[in-house]
């Protein structure tokens, strides 16, 4: 596997909810035709090859906005996850979120009839970028994972394995308690973007992400894997982590690890022109 010795930023950035929220509405964007879920909204944006943009935990289409934007020559599809950001949550208000959703992007590409798009996604929407690429009657032609590591529970220090009955505790904490849910309705509204999840989908989504590890299966990722991770200011830390980040993706035979910055999480809002360079490189434009 081809990298770069480049420090990538945790998804969850500063034990914090903050870095994960962002964005307001899309505007011009179209719903996806003949096409209806429970889980997912799915909007149309330009022409040409298509390509399916997968946002954040918490996160509209609209932290894509510049992106779309910048890179023109490709029909968009852009991802709402019901529950996030202005979604009513339906069938994402209780239970597994992370399969379920992967499950409806897998079955759009299907009913939409896309030959072969390519998937970018960022933090947790990297991690369901991976998950539907690893479905083998999925036509996928490449694959962009925007600061996510494969073993969510990486992104806080942790693996899938030991953080598996903290992530339960939290999860009960945040929908079992009042004072738990009153401290993630309160992060999520001081959070830019964050105004409108729901934070049942939000706790839930968590729990998934904190354990779930893809980093045994990236063999199995047969199309070209490309990762961008946030390069920080801060000197001192970019050595190791970029040894943790090219340790996690060492098994995808097909990846190529890629630094931008100095940036925070959401590297498509603090870098957007060195972003937009990467993702037409990406995309072979």
């Amino acid at each position: 596997m081809s990298r770069r010795r480049v420090l990538g930023i945790g998804l969850f950035g500063g034990a914090s909810l903050s870095g994960l929220l962002p964005g307001r509405g899309l505007a011009a964007a179209q719903p996806g035709a003949s096409f209806s879920s429970r889980r997912i909204v799915v909007t149309v944006r330009g022409s040409g090859p298509d390509v399916i943009l997968i946002p954040g935990l918490a996160s509209g289409p609209s932290v894509w906005s510049g992106t779309v934007a910048q890179v023109t020559g490709y029909r968009y599809h852009l991802i709402h996850i019901r529950g996030f950001a202005g979604l009513p949550p339906d069938l994402n208000a209780s239970g597994a979120l992370l399969s379920p959703v992967a499950d409806e992007i897998a079955r759009y590409i299907a009913a939409m009839k896309l030959r072969a798009p390519a998937l970018v996604g960022h933090s947790m929407g990297g991690t369901l970028a991976m998950m539907v690429a690893l479905r083998r009657n999925v036509p996928v032609s490449r694959v962009m994972v925007v600061d996510m590591l494969p073993d969510g529970a990486g992104m806080v220090g942790g693996t899938s394995a030991g953080m598996g009955y903290l992530a339960a505790q939290l999860n009960g904490y945040f929908t079992g308690t009042k004072a738990g849910r009153l401290l993630l309705a309160d992060m999520v509204r001081k959070t830019p973007g964050g105004e409108g999840s729901d934070p049942r989908v939000i706790s839930q989504a968590l729990a998934d992400v904190a354990t779930r590890d893809l980093e045994p299966s990236l063999a199995q990722i047969r199309c070209p894997l490309h990762i961008i991770y946030a390069i920080p200011a801060d000197t001192r830390l970019r050595a190791a982590q970029a040894q943790r980040f090219g340790d996690a993706y060492a098994r995808a035979t097909n990846g190529h690890i890629e630094g931008v910055g100095p940036s925070g999480h959401i590297i498509m809002l603090d870098q957007p022109a060195a972003f937009a360079a990467s993702l037409r490189k990406f995309l072979g434009r």
